[in-house]
């Protein structure tokens, strides 16, 4: 972990960053409890005290849940509702989340709670933060949330261990819950009233799954922009396409920085052409890169701040206003804004991998690769080259459009029709994680083409920022001179890219070393 990354994550101090969440999630940063955050809890839990002391009849603290929300529970049996809740919510299938987002769901889970709007004892919420800091990562599975209320099924099962039931990993193992929360010495929890509705009751699973993912893809933009102008250099684009005269005439925000981001990158360059001088007009793939990089770039801006918004949210329900003697019965649970922007976050980041394989195929096609070998192999016939990875790109871009369908056109109604509409805001979510892996891959191999195509034009006549992505595609991997198994090479460059940021400075139009992600 880099000296850039917070070795500390105050919580309560102020707004969670999506560099805070990548730090703690990925890079095992620590956190800590403001004392705001504390007394704000407690006098949030006092209330709770108080309202139960008196008998009077509010949902999830004398009631039931969902269709039995007109149930009323006695004080004496509230803390076995607790118990009750977790166990009976804990419906979760398939494989873990990944420790990374079970990391993240924690950390946003702490976040809301630490607002002292959900009637939580402080030393609860300690609990999970300590989880964090030892290393204690619950086993939730991946599948079964409908997204309202919230997240109920996965964060039950983060609840399952807090408790001392469920499963975590520790050590490298998968222990039972209480087996890891005592070999990191973290005492369990007695759940009192409220406070098992307090810990399922809420978005952070999918805003979790959504921070990491909008992360990774704001950090594709600019390899996506990276790749574009690599291969626009081989196939000697038509620079024309880029003059910002066009842009201001179509001011989108991201389509005028994209187009400056290739006019950056191929400053210097000798490969590109004029209008005219060669061909007239180049085809999309490469004349429109600024219009479609740029319309997935305004997306990921838009979906970044719902995400940031999100995480500082306090998303569960009912909601406790100590000052104002209140207790709201609302629906901040409801998934419906991470939904939509999840899948808009899908139909961007497929639309970047979309364009990269297209710029892909006419790299290698050699009716289309501007006199290029034929699938850039030298000896044609006897090796094939990069004929397969297009196969390999296609499917992806493939398996890309079937994901990207719409998860928040769905609902299914659900505990006796009382929550009648839902998000599917967690499989939105997930789907898009997915998109933007896949578009990983696909970037990969297109850069890893067009470096192949550069040897072949001669990697000295790049301008300054290809010859920097250049640089570093062969550091990574070497020239393929001959037929070899290349599954290795995309994954390795692939892997290389999600951990490393193109330096600003180079999409300004100076060369600068590569930067490890995480910056805060």
């Amino acid at each position: 972990m880099g000296s850039h990354i917070k070795k500390v994550i105050t919580i309560g101090q102020g707004k969670l960053t999506l560099e805070d969440v990548v730090a703690v999630a990925r890079y095992r940063s620590k956190v800590r409890l403001s004392q705001l955050a504390k007394e704000s809890m407690q006098k949030s839990r006092d209330y709770v005290d108080r309202i139960l002391r008196e008998n009077r009849v509010v949902y999830g603290l004398t009631t039931g849940f969902g269709k039995f929300s007109d149930t009323l529970i006695s004080r004496e049996d509230s803390k076995t509702l607790q118990w009750n809740l977790i166990r009976s919510h804990a419906c979760g299938v398939g494989e873990p989340l990944a420790d990374e987002i079970v990391r993240a769901i924690i950390l946003l889970r702490v976040n809301a709670l630490s607002l002292g709007y959900s009637g939580i004892r402080p030393q609860t919420v300690e609990t999970l933060a300590a989880m964090l800091n030892h290393g204690v990562t619950p086993v939730i599975p991946e599948k079964g949330s409908l997204g309202a209320s919230g997240d109920l099924a996965p964060l039950a099962h983060l609840a399952l261990v807090v408790v001392g039931e469920g499963e975590a990993f520790y050590g490298g193992e998968r222990l039972p819950g209480g087996e890891a929360m005592r070999r990191a010495g973290i005492a369990t929890v007695v759940l009192e009233a409220k406070e098992g509705l307090a810990l399922i009751n809420g978005t952070q699973v999918m805003t979790a799954i959504a921070a990491l993912a909008i992360w990774d893809a704001l950090n594709l933009a600019d390899w996506a922009d990276g790749a574009a102008a690599l291969t626009f250099e081989a196939l000697r684009g038509i620079k024309d396409a880029l003059d910002p005269e066009t842009h201001a005439l179509r001011p989108h925000p991201g389509q005028m920085a994209v187009a400056e981001h290739l006019k950056k990158l191929t400053a210097g360059s000798q490969l590109l052409t004029f209008q005219g001088e060669e061909r007239v007009q180049d085809a999309y793939s490469l004349r429109c890169v600024p219009q479609v990089h740029g319309a997935s770039r305004d997306a990921l801006v838009y979906i970044a701040e719902k995400v940031r918004l999100e995480m500082n949210s306090v998303t569960d329900n009912p909601l406790i206003f100590a000052d104002r003697d209140r207790v709201i019965s609302g629906g901040n649970f409801h998934g419906q804004p991470m939904a939509l922007a999840m899948d808009f976050l899908s139909i961007s980041a497929a639309e970047l991998a979309d364009i990269s394989e297209r710029r892909l195929e006419r790299l290698v096609n050699p009716q289309l690769n501007e006199k290029l070998p034929p699938f850039l192999t030298e000896h044609g016939g006897m090796n094939s080259g990069f004929m397969i990875a297009q196969y390999a790109a296609a499917s992806l871009v493939s398996e890309n459009k079937s994901l990207a369908h719409p998860a928040s056109v769905d609902s299914i109604p659900s505990s006796g029709n009382q929550e009648d509409h839902v998000s599917m805001g967690t499989i939105a979510a997930r789907k898009a994680r997915e998109i933007v892996r896949n578009a990983y891959y696909v970037l990969a191999i297109e850069l890893l083409a067009a470096a192949q195509a550069a040897d072949f034009r001669g990697a000295q006549s790049l301008g300054e920022g290809t010859r920097w992505i250049y640089d570093r595609c062969r550091e990574q991997v070497s020239f393929v001179a001959e037929d070899r198994v290349l599954s290795a090479d995309f994954e390795k460059f692939a892997a290389f890219m999600r951990e490393t940021q193109l330096p600003v400075d180079l999409l300004q139009g100076q060369h600068q070393a590569p930067q490890k992600l995480g910056r805060v």
